[in-house]
């Protein structure tokens, strides 16, 4: 019996290290592979150096350095990274605050607290190509 090909990586901005490790905790038991970044400045090093791209990125608004609206633009205008999706987890609730975020970018808005099968459910939704 062979072994299954490794799922791709999910790439993790959250600033919040309790949050950025739940995730990956629960990322990780369903097979994929967590890659941190703790903020913007370190989301935006990955996007531009590209050595791995992700499968999917969870993106906090909320960062130091660089905010996640302004991450899903630096995400779209970078070649080969166009259509990766974009899942926004945000503790920003308000309607202008989610429509920012899609009208960027983004793919699909979580907030803050989130349900964990219900943000597995949307990761799985947008990697059933993919896994």
């Amino acid at each position: 019996m062979s072994a299954q090909p490794p799922k791709p990586p999910i790439l993790v901005v959250e600033d919040d290290d309790h949050i950025s490790q739940i995730l990956k905790f629960m990322l990780e038991r369903q097979g994929w592979r967590a890659l941190l970044a703790a903020d913007g400045m370190a989301a935006r090093k990955l996007v531009e150096e590209g050595q791995e791209r992700p499968a999917l990125i969870l993106l906090d608004v909320m960062l130091p350095y660089i905010d996640g609206f302004e991450l899903v633009r630096i995400v779209r205008a970078t070649p080969g990274w166009e259509s990766i999706p974009i899942v926004m987890l945000t503790a920003k609730n308000m309607e202008r605050d989610i429509v920012r975020a899609l009208d960027a970018g983004a793919n699909d808005y979580i907030v803050k607290p989130f349900q964990p099968n219900e943000l597995l459910a949307r990761v799985r939704r947008f990697l059933k190509d993919k896994a």
